[in-house]
């Protein structure tokens, strides 16, 4: 295995958990939480810079996805990890570390512009597999946010050059709401994340039952997003505490 850069994921003890878990196992939150997810919604622990001891006690609660936001991290933890997990890219992808994942990831979520999306069907060809994905699309009103804007997703399907790329298969979108407690706004966004959608399923993909995923709702926002309709929500701070700073 190419060892570009290891990754140490020792927690970081100057910074405490999040005060509504800090007394709360990994394994109480997630049972907690999946108590409250409709039965549509998929969920996606949001591992990034936690220990694997910490997605083991995940692992043993149960949870079989996990989303990672680093090419390189993401791949160590593959290999240290029982191999059933299922394991979601969703931070912004270099392009020169989709070699990393290509082998095993389970889905992209985060494919935002076109030619990124053609350096993963390359990479899927060489590792002989399809990997799907999701468009991101940048719906918040936060220039930190990839994505495409939402017409910019809606030409580049229309125009239907993605149709010649064999080792990629399109599921759906993903998007992050602007991190506000403007609710009306969140939902706003959401809104506009599902209208695309709807409108792509409706146009090209009417006849392709694995065009059904909407990637929106993290800890502070999932329940406006399952309203407006995610069945995928990205939840690491409810799951897991505060994130850990960067090794």
């Amino acid at each position: 295995m190419n060892r570009e850069k290891s990754t140490n994921f020792v927690l970081n003890k100057k910074r405490g958990q999040c005060p509504r878990h800090i007394h709360m196992s990994v394994t109480t939150n997630i049972q907690q939480l999946k108590a409250t997810l409709p039965p549509q919604v998929g969920l996606i622990a949001v591992s990034k810079f936690q220990p694997v001891e910490k997605l083991q006690e995940a692992y043993e609660a149960g949870q079989r996805l996990f989303g990672e936001n680093r090419a390189l991290e993401m791949r160590d933890k593959h290999s240290l990890l029982p191999q059933d997990i299922q394991w979601h890219f969703i931070g912004h992808l270099q392009r020169n570390k989709i070699k990393y994942i290509a082998p095993f990831v389970a889905m992209i979520h985060s494919v935002d512009s076109p030619e990124l999306l053609e350096d993963i069907d390359r990479a899927a060809e060489k590792a002989g597999r399809t990997i799907p994905c999701l468009l991101q699309l940048h719906i918040a009103r936060e220039e930190t946010k990839f994505g495409f804007s939402p017409q910019e997703a809606l030409d580049y399907l229309a125009g239907g050059t993605w149709r010649s790329l064999e080792h990629i298969r399109l599921c759906g979108m993903m998007g992050m709401a602007t991190f506000t407690d403007n609710q009306a706004q969140v939902l706003e966004e959401f809104g506009l994340l599902k209208q695309c959608f709807d409108t792509a399923k409706e146009k090209w993909f009417a006849a392709d039952d694995g065009f059904r995923h909407l990637s929106m709702g993290m800890s502070d926002d999932y329940p406006l997003a399952i309203q407006c309709g995610s069945t995928m929500v990205r939840i690491g701070t409810a799951i897991f505490g505060s994130r850990p700073l960067n090794p």
